[in-house]
């Protein structure tokens, strides 16, 4: 008598929710549908750091983040438009200086908007922050909720897990779209 087993690979995920002030971070292990919390936490930068500074700060604590846990995929949050040109710009620089530590360590790094996160998250795009930070905590079983930021990188994670591209590209698979309408 064979006893058939089934191997689920575990794959790491780190997810990252990038600011010039607080980048959050959060990393799970998906094993099949099951989701799994590992960590999550913030890289904050001093506002009287020069923009230099405060950059190599982010690259160092995302790098270190990388270096101790080991993810094998990435997923990080765009850049939305903001009415201030300049903070969409600083914004930027702090992306800019996640993705180069995500690729400087050789991983896959995907994207997606909030829009897709919430979608994939919460059920709807609109989600206020309070809504994500209950979901992630659902999700992953937490005991608490995470700050914000780390919340928001946990379901940067978790929105990439569910297909690898969010809610907001599987609703449009198979059909044409022009002009931001299905065609």
């Amino acid at each position: 008598m064979s006893c058939a087993m089934s191997i689920v690979r575990t794959i790491r995920i780190l997810g990252i929710d990038p600011g010039l002030r607080v980048t959050g971070f959060g990393v799970i292990d998906k094993a099949g549908q099951k989701l799994a919390y590992v960590t999550s936490g913030c890289v904050k930068t001093k506002d009287s750091d020069s923009l230099p500074d405060r950059v190599k700060t982010l690259l160092e604590g995302i790098a270190e983040v990388i270096a101790t846990h080991g993810p094998a995929e990435a997923a990080v949050e765009k850049v939305f438009v903001n009415v201030n040109p300049q903070s969409t710009l600083l914004l930027g620089q702090a992306r800019g200086a996640a993705i180069s530590a995500l690729v400087g360590a050789g991983l896959p790094v995907a994207e997606y908007t909030a829009l897709q996160v919430k979608q994939a998250v919460v059920g709807h795009g609109k989600a206020a922050k309070e809504q994500v930070q209950q979901m992630v905590m659902r999700l992953l079983s937490l005991p608490g909720a995470p700050s914000a930021d780390a919340a928001d990188a946990l379901a940067c994670a978790i929105c990439h897990a569910h297909g690898g591209q969010g809610l907001g590209n599987i609703a449009t698979r198979g059909f044409r779209v022009r002009k931001g309408r299905l065609v």
